[in-house]
């Protein structure tokens, strides 16, 4: 009989010309725990979700590839949709796949989506002992305290690829391009200068962001020959990536060598954010989601196409009860099994929104302070109205989760979109307001004027920790390369300053910010936009280069302390930024001018003076009545007494009054 209604369900469906999306609202939900595999040495359950299926059988292996299966089982019809077996005895290093009939049809061999261990390249499953993949000590591993009250804005982020971070000859590091070797202290380059983990400790930032780990799909595993992606292909969400194990046969040694890199930055005082990617799978009609509930897991345009608003061929429905659940439960266990402290969406702009609070409050839930923040956009459209969706202009309904802002990444360089344009940093006078926009945090200021703002013409964020502040990351250009692109012929030493300065306007304006790897060091993708697939000679990051530019190192790293000692620069409210914030009106054209009243945010400068010269020549400004003394060591000629000060091209002032 219920087959029947779905049959003349979607009947109607096709009738109204209505999405199919109606049609799989009415499947049954599964409300419980256990979807996937749950063992002990004494037996093995299974359960995996198939409400069309009319059949389904397990499949069990030796191995990870080749060979025929030794078992097949059929599994019985569950609550809810559901089909489960439960098998006798201790199946640990056992492999496994599943099949669904649907039409009388039976699907190819899947994982499960829920699958924890896998064989090479992810193709089947494994029955492993999650204990026997805990380090020593993992179960006194914690969450790092990054500050008093883990308050977002407390953050600083950095942005870093597994494979870039040591595969390069000059990294130091032993076990190039793996887990291991991020777990690694003590490496330095030829020079002696420290590198990997301890660099990073050395930088002063409190959250690592890694580019996905979970096993994607576009790296083969079993090859000896160096591959790269980035790894935006998901193929099994709650599985550690095979090519960055020691031994990607055994589903045991890459989580358990995940886990001893997280302990290893924990250890070192640094939380881990994880790259997460569910707005699409890598594959489509032949996904394991799709084999096993056909459309279910999708949006679809009203021709009955996949929907593709992430430009990769399908698009995700987190609308759905089934999907939801998915990505929830998939964040959780990352949490639980794998200490993880934050998670990054990837265009984030096609999720719902009730499913990011969703997320939100479970994992504040389990974990306060949590990082959670995403791509507030999508890359096409989709068939969910903006409305319910987790766009940027839609941040103020979403509940701890924040979003990147375009809006200062582009006012600083030049639109990520268009390689000659100039930003405020590189000259573009016009750019000032949306560098302004994002000192404030994207926060409503009545000193902006939101009709110059280059993207948003209004503001979108109730607080400034709902707002990533960052001038690049691993799309597009790196800042280095765009600066040299968009200004042929001008000198290394003025583009040196031009990156300076946007590092400065990151980590001195309000929000959290975020710094891409190598940038401490202006580092270069040799011009190549999206390297995604550019393998390590574009990639990797050379660890010579910080020798080479040691003072921009030296000089983000003093940054980032300022940053941390004074709340003036961490604020938690709008309120706070109206009231503290005041930007200097008559000021040269193409300069930024702003002081920030210290004293009421308890901070031991009572206040402070910020100036910000994107011209290609000296100015002067006229400072507020005061003691002024000078924070940074920069390109500022000091005539205090006269109240002026003349700040060089291409260059930031920082003074403060005690």
């Amino acid at each position: 009989m219920k087959k029947l209604l779905l049959i003349l369900t979607s009947i109607i469906c096709l009738l109204q010309k209505t999405s199919s999306q109606a049609l799989y609202q009415q499947y049954p939900v599964y409300n419980g725990t256990g979807l996937g595999l749950s063992y002990t040495p004494a037996r093995s359950l299974f359960r995996i979700w198939s409400p069309t299926a009319e059949e389904a059988r397990l499949l069990l292996y030796r191995d990870g590839e080749g060979g025929n299966s030794f078992q097949t089982t059929s599994l019985l019809k569950g609550e809810s949709g559901t089909w489960w077996v439960q098998l006798p005895g201790d199946l640990k290093k056992t492999f496994y796949t599943f099949q669904v009939k649907i039409n009388n049809r039976w699907s190819d061999e899947v994982t499960d989506p829920y699958v924890k261990a896998v064989g090479v390249n992810g193709r089947r499953g494994m029955v492993i002992d999650l204990a026997e993949t805990n380090p020593a000590g993992w179960s006194r591993d914690k969450s790092p305290v990054f500050s008093k009250n883990n308050q977002p804005t407390d953050a600083v982020i950095y942005e870093l690829h597994i494979r870039d971070a040591s595969i390069h000859l000059n990294s130091g590091i032993a076990h190039k391009g793996k887990f291991a070797g991020l777990a690694e202290t003590g490496t330095v380059n030829q020079n002696g200068m420290a590198t990997g983990l301890d660099h990073l400790k050395e930088l002063g930032v409190t959250h690592v962001h890694l580019l996905p780990f979970y096993d994607f799909s576009s790296v083969d595993e079993s090859s000896s020959k160096q591959q790269y992606n980035w790894g935006y292909d998901p193929l099994n969400y709650n599985v550690p990536e095979g090519s960055f194990s020691s031994n990607p046969y055994d589903g045991v040694t890459r989580i358990k060598e995940l886990k001893q890199m997280i302990s290893a930055f924990h250890q070192k005082g640094l939380r881990v954010v994880m790259d997460v990617v569910f707005n699409h799978t890598a594959r489509s009609e032949n996904s394991n989601f799709n084999q096993l509930v056909p459309g279910y897991y999708y949006r679809h345009k009203k021709d009955g196409n996949f929907s593709n608003a992430t430009a990769c061929g399908n698009e995700t429905a987190s609308d759905m009860p089934m999907m939801r659940k998915f990505m929830l439960e998939s964040v959780l266990y990352w949490v639980k099994e794998y200490h993880i402290d934050g998670f990054r969406f990837d265009l984030m702009g096609v999720h719902d929104i009730e499913t990011m609070n969703t997320i939100s409050k479970a994992l504040n839930a389990v974990k306060p302070g949590i990082l959670l923040y995403g791509e507030g956009w999508t890359a096409g459209e989709s068939p969910l109205p903006d409305s319910l969706r987790a766009l940027k202009k839609n941040v103020a309904k979403l509940n701890g989760v924040a979003v990147f802002s375009d809006d200062l990444r582009d006012g600083i360089k030049g639109s990520v979109f268009d390689l000659k344009e100039n930003g405020f940093v590189s000259g573009k006078a016009s750019f000032a307001e949306s560098v302004k926009f994002g000192i404030v945090a994207s926060c409503k200021h009545p000193q902006v004027n939101y009709a110059k703002v280059n993207y948003a013409k209004a503001p979108y964020a109730n607080s400034p920790g709902d707002v990533i502040t960052y001038c690049e990351c691993h799309d597009n250009n790196v800042l280095w390369d765009k600066l040299v692109l968009s200004n042929p012929g001008v000198a290394n030493a003025d583009l040196k300053r031009m990156h300076r300065l946007a590092l400065t306007i990151v980590l001195t304006s309000q929000g959290i910010p975020f710094l891409h790897a190598g940038t401490e060091f202006m580092r270069s993708k040799k011009g190549v936009e999206n390297s995604y697939n550019s393998g390590d000679s574009i990639n990797a990051i050379d660890w010579s280069l910080k020798t080479e530019n040691i003072d921009l190192t030296r000089y983000v790293e003093q940054l980032i302390r300022m940053r941390k000692m004074h709340p003036s620069f961490r604020m938690t409210t709008a309120a706070q930024i109206r009231e503290n914030i005041h930007f200097d009106g008559k000021v040269p054209v193409g300069t930024i001018a702003y002081t920030i009243n210290g004293t009421a945010m308890k901070d031991s400068w009572k206040n402070i003076w910020i100036a910000f010269n994107g011209t290609s020549e000296e100015k002067t400004f006229i400072l507020p009545a005061g003691n002024w003394k000078n924070a940074l060591q920069e390109d500022v000629t000091k005539h205090y007494e006269q109240r002026s000060v003349q700040v060089g091209k291409y260059s930031a002032a920082i003074l403060f009054m005690d």
